[in-house]
C-alpha cells in the first residue's frame, strides 16, 4: 500500500465517522422524549446494510489492500445497529414491526451474500460478486439526499440541508473516490465518485440559496417580533407606519366641555 493510498484511506475513515455520528442529536432527542416522533428509521437500516457489505468487501480474503474500507464500515455497522435498536425501542407498534422486519431482512440478505461468497465462489469471482453488491447499496445510500435537494430547489431554502453534513458528504465521497483510483478498485471508486458529485451539488445549492434563506429567516423573525410587541401593547420596531402624531402644548389637554360631552370626568 503506497503512502498516498493510505493517507486518503485515513481521510475517508475520519469523514465517514463524522457522517455516522451525525444523527447523535436526533437519537438524544428520541431518548429524551421517549418517542421517535416523525423521524424515519429507514435510512439507518439501509446504511447498516451498506456498511455490512462494504466491510465484508474490504476483508483481505475478498479484496486485498482494502483493510481501511473494512475498519470504518465495520465501525459504521456497529453504530447503525445501535441506532436501529434505539429506534425500535421507542417506535410505535406499527413502525416497530416495519423497521424490525427490514432489520431482519437486512441481516438475512447480508448473511446470504456472505455465505454464497465463501462457499460457492473463489478468487476474482468472489471479489466481483461482493464488489457489485457493495457498490449498488453504496450508490443508494449516497443518493438518499436527492429528495432533500429537490425540496431545496422548490422552496429556495437550505433550512433542512445542514451545511456541515453536505460538506462532509462531499469530503467523504472524494476521499474514497481518490482512494479507489489509487488502488485501481472500481468498486470503491465508482460509488464514491457518485457520492462526491452529489455532495458537490449539495454545496452548490447551499451557496445559491443560502442568502435567500437568511433573508427569509430575518424577515420572519422581524415579523414575529412586531407581532409579539403588538400583543404586549408595545409599538413595533418599525414605527414609520405606526407612529402617532405628537400633540402640541395647546392640543395636549382638551377643554373641560369636550371631556363632559365625551362622558369622561
Amino acid at each position: 500500500m503506497n503512502i498516498a493510498h493510505f493517507i486518503f484511506g485515513i481521510c475517508g475513515n475520519a469523514t465517514a465517522l463524522f457522517l455516522f455520528l451525525a444523527p447523535l442529536m436526533t437519537f438524544k432527542r428520541i431518548i429524551k422524549n421517549r418517542s421517535t416522533e416523525q423521524f424515519s428509521g429507514l435510512p439507518y437500516v439501509m446504511t447498516l446494510l451498506n456498511c455490512l457489505l462494504s466491510a465484508w468487501y474490504g476483508l483481505p480474503f475478498i479484496s486485498p489492500n482494502n483493510i481501511l474500507v473494512a475498519t470504518i464500515n465495520g465501525t459504521g455497522a456497529v453504530i447503525e445497529t445501535v441506532y436501529v435498536l434505539i429506534y425500535l425501542l421507542f417506535a410505535p407498534r406499527r413502525e416497530k414491526l416495519k423497521i424490525g422486519g427490514l432489520f431482519v431482512s437486512v441481516l438475512t440478505l447480508f448473511s446470504g451474500i456472505a455465505l454464497v461468497s465463501v462457499l460457492a465462489l473463489h478468487g476474482h469471482a468472489r471479489k466481483l460478486f461482493c464488489g457489485f453488491a457493495a457498490s449498488i447499496f453504496s450508490i443508494i445510500m449516497y443518493a438518499s439526499p436527492l429528495s432533500v435537494m429537490s425540496m431545496v430547489i422548490k422552496t429556495k431554502s437550505v433550512e433542512y440541508m445542514p451545511f456541515l453534513l453536505s460538506l462532509f458528504s462531499f469530503l467523504c465521497g472524494t476521499s474514497w473516490f481518490i482512494y479507489g483510483l489509487l488502488g485501481r478498485d472500481p468498486f470503491v471508486a465508482v460509488p464514491n465518485g457518485v457520492g462526491s458529485g452529489l455532495g458537490a451539488m449539495q454545496l452548490i445549492l447551499y451557496f445559491i440559496y443560502y442568502d435567500k434563506t437568511s433573508k427569509k429567516t430575518t424577515s420572519k423573525k422581524s415579523a414575529a417580533d412586531d407581532h409579539d410587541a403588538m400583543e404586549m401593547g408595545l409599538e413595533p420596531k418599525d414605527k414609520s407606519s405606526h407612529q402617532q402624531p405628537k400633540l402640541t402644548d395647546k392640543q395636549s389637554f382638551p377643554p373641560t366641555s369636550q371631556l363632559s360631552q365625551n362622558g369622561h370626568v
